[in-house]
């Protein structure tokens, strides 16, 4: 049998790439997706497919644009002829202070972490049910506890966190639906200033790796096989602790 295929969205370099990076060497083919990051994608598939020939796609698309999130799902239909996992880690950050926000913000950000995932898993539902396949969502642990001045982040977050859970019921038998809630594990490239407080407030006082994020994804996807509408957070304990900060 031919082995599974997974797409990852935004999966050129950082927490998507280490996810590409295990499923591939834990089996399965998989398509990268990317905005902007053309190099950084193209590096991760020809060393992908040098390990192991024709087991890396490469496709671009902006999920701030339905269009091309609508094409991105077809495309990625095209790329093995099957697929078995959606894994929906694209994502913009950055903060949105109330007197500050504008319709852009709303735009940007809520396209890529909350309307582009659900419009991938509406085009993409009939291919994965027919290998009986899985969704993860990366969600955040700020979904349910919120970042200071990170209202419409915080929201979009809480809208992936329930997409996931409803999906869970309305997919269900075929599909399961699932979801990683990371804490710090890589800090945002535009910084963060406090990162030695939220490193402290973790239980186990240190910074995770991406490697973290994508084993919680192949389990969820390929072992948890009675796993579904959950939310699991990697996050070495930080939301026993959150208050918002």
């Amino acid at each position: 049998m031919a082995d599974p295929v997974a797409l990852v969205t935004g999966s050129a370099r950082r927490i998507g790439a280490g996810i590409v990076r295990t499923l591939h060497a834990r089996g399965m083919r998989v398509i990268i997706h990317y905005r902007s990051s053309a190099d950084d994608a193209r590096q991760l598939a020809e060393a992908l497919n040098g390990e192991r020939p024709d087991s890396a796609a490469l496709l671009q698309a902006d999920l701030d644009k339905p269009d091309e999130v609508r094409a991105l799902a077809q495309a990625a239909l095209q790329c093995f002829d099957r697929l078995d996992l959606l894994v929906n880690n694209a994502s913009s950050f950055y903060a949105t202070p109330i007197d500050q926000a504008d319709d852009a913000d709303w735009e940007r950000l809520f396209h890529s972490n909350l309307r582009a995932p659900f419009i991938l898993c509406q085009a993409l539902a009939p291919a994965l049910r027919e290998q009986q396949g899985s969704i993860i969502n990366i969600v955040d642990v700020y979904a349910e506890k919120p970042l200071q001045s990170h209202t419409l982040y915080c929201m979009a977050k809480a809208g992936l966190a329930m997409m996931t859970k409803s999906l869970a019921r309305e997919l269900g038998p075929k599909i399961r639906v699932n979801g990683v809630s990371p804490g710090p594990i890589l800090w945002p490239e535009s910084g963060q200033m406090n990162q030695d407080d939220i490193t402290n407030a973790t239980a186990l006082k240190r910074c995770g790796e991406p490697e973290d994020i994508a084993g919680a994804v192949y389990w969820l996807a390929r072992e948890a096989d009675f796993v579904t509408g959950q939310i699991l957070a990697v996050d070495g304990g930080r939301s026993l602790t959150l208050q918002g900060s």
